[in-house]
């Protein structure tokens, strides 16, 4: 692994390459801070929008772009959120606990700053320990026989769909059409054809682009049409006054910030939980932790500090189980699985064996685009509050050119649009009736690799799966009947910070 490190720097910093790689990080930062500074639009949207620009370039160069925007939307949210109320992302929901009240002293420049330094810090100290903890863990699973790998996917695949709707039956639900969807087209063990119905363009299977564009992208645009492009935001209520953040001030906040940055780490190593969670928690810490806590809710610096290094603290650690197990951390970083799939790179056990240099060069690349972030973020924050400002109702029809455009230009396939436009209504029934796609999206995803690992294991049984699972893998058998339990206790976590979080807002 440390020789795999040492030649992902080489990789990264080679003269042909590292100009652009920057170039494009910076372009992927600025974008997602400018999409995450609209209220209405996601980062998930705009990941799912510009996924298909990764296609045509390097992976050193496209999956960092794409890193990018997933770093700058997820801070891009606090802006709105501080300003106007209005929180650019979900992640930032917890910022509009004391963002508002700040702006309304006369304290959005400081507010601001800290939401910054609090992202930037919480963001690279997670990535730090991403790629200390990323080269064990690949080690370790790299020992797992198919047994363990298909409890452990299946493990992930229930506690993601417990975890990630208000109705565990739902994201059941979900799962199981996601699951059925990945087994359209040639099984993984003996490569026959399946569920193809005749259709010859499914005889592969289902494009992971124009679905995940449609599933992600679609729905956001549809319900922005329905209920925000006739919102106006006066920009003369829009005003980023007060003093700058000083140095003590930051200090302050520096215990604070270094606790979030523990708890949304934490959090991101656990597929399902995501960036909303651990803006609850962190907040919720700072908050118990203080000495001060009435002050909280009241325009507190450290309740930003708390929100934002939590809510970053998560985009690092959730490539861990991505790179090493195959299984995305949260509903972004599924948008991430499709680049590194159409790259030829399947996350899993063997990626960071077969692909170590290259894999590493990209997690360094994304430690060095804090660097790039806290420069872009510092300079443009008077320019990202006008963003603010602009009619949604102008950028929601080029948004939806974009998806359509970029399912386009994939394949130039006529059955990618009719895919795009089927998951696209699919994905809005489901966000009408109050169903979470995350599920679909994991369950199609992972379907394959959980079927091959479990074909694998019936084989190895000799037809006696009981016995040999619990008699002969006691590390299965061990992962099989904790499942239940640690979904149950997830769930109820997770229920129990949206009653508590749902009554303050």
């Amino acid at each position: 692994m440390f020789e795999s490190f040492l030649g992902g720097f080489a990789i990264l910093f080679n003269p042909e390459t590292v100009v652009m790689t920057f170039v494009l990080m910076s372009t992927g930062l600025f974008l997602g801070m400018f999409v995450g500074a609209l209220p209405g639009f996601t980062t998930l949207m705009a990941l799912a929008i510009l996924l298909p620009i990764s296609f045509f370039i390097h992976p050193l160069l496209g999956i960092p772009f794409l890193l990018g925007v997933y770093k700058g939307g997820i801070y891009g949210g606090s802006i709105p959120a501080i300003l106007v109320s209005m929180p650019g992302t979900g992640a930032a929901v917890a910022t509009t606990f004391d963002g508002p009240a700040l702006t309304k002293k006369g304290e959005a420049r400081k507010a601001l700053e800290i939401a910054l330094f609090s992202s930037v810090t919480g963001d690279l100290t997670s990535d730090l320990i991403t790629i200390a903890l990323i080269g064990p863990i690949a080690a370790v699973a790299l020992l797992l026989g198919p047994p363990e790998l298909a409890a452990i996917l299946m493990m992930a695949l229930i506690v993601i769909a417990g975890t990630s709707s208000g109705v565990f039956v739902k994201g059941l639900l979900m799962l199981a059409v996601g699951l059925f969807l990945g087994m359209i087209g040639q099984d993984p063990i003996g490569a026959l054809s399946r569920f193809s119905f005749g259709i010859t363009e499914i005889e592969a299977g289902i494009p992971i682009l124009p679905m995940l564009i449609g599933l992600f992208a679609l729905p956001e645009i549809f319900v922005a049409i329905e209920k925000k492009a006739t919102e106006i935001i006066d920009a003369a209520s829009v005003k980023i006054s007060g003093a700058r953040l000083s140095w003590l001030e930051f200090k302050g906040c520096l215990r604070t910030i270094f606790r979030s940055t523990a708890i949304g780490t934490s959090i991101g190593m656990i597929p399902g939980v995501g960036q909303v969670v651990a803006a609850f928690m962190g907040y919720a810490a700072a908050k118990s932790a203080s000495k001060t806590p009435e002050k909280f809710g009241k325009g507190e610096l450290e309740g930003i500090a708390a929100a934002e290094a939590a809510n970053n603290a998560v985009n690092g650690p959730t490539l861990v189980p991505l790179l090493t197990l195959g299984i995305p951390g949260d509903n972004l970083t599924v948008i991430l699985v499709g680049a590194f799939i159409a790259h030829g790179l399947r996350p899993g056990p063997q990626l960071m064996e077969e692909q170590g240099p290259l894999v590493f060069a990209i997690l360094i690349a994304m430690v060095l685009a804090n660097i790039l972030f806290i420069f872009i973020g510092y300079i443009c924050i008077p320019l990202f509050a006008k963003v603010v400002t602009i009619r949604k109702s102008l950028l929601l029809p080029l948004t939806l050119v974009f998806a359509f455009a970029g399912t386009w230009v994939f394949r130039s396939n006529p059955y990618d649009l009719a895919i795009l436009v089927i998951f696209g209504a699919l994905g809005y029934m489901a966000k009408k009736l109050q169903f979470d796609v995350t599920p679909l999206a994991m369950g199609f995803i992972l379907g394959q690799p959980l079927e091959y690992a479990f074909g694998q294991t019936v084989i190895l049984s000799s037809g006696n799966l009981v016995s040999y699972i619990f008699l002969e893998r006691p590390i299965t058998a061990a992962i099989i009947v904790l499942t239940p339990l640690i979904t149950y206790l997830m769930w109820r976590r997770s229920m129990r910070l949206r009653r508590q979080f749902g009554a303050e807002e």
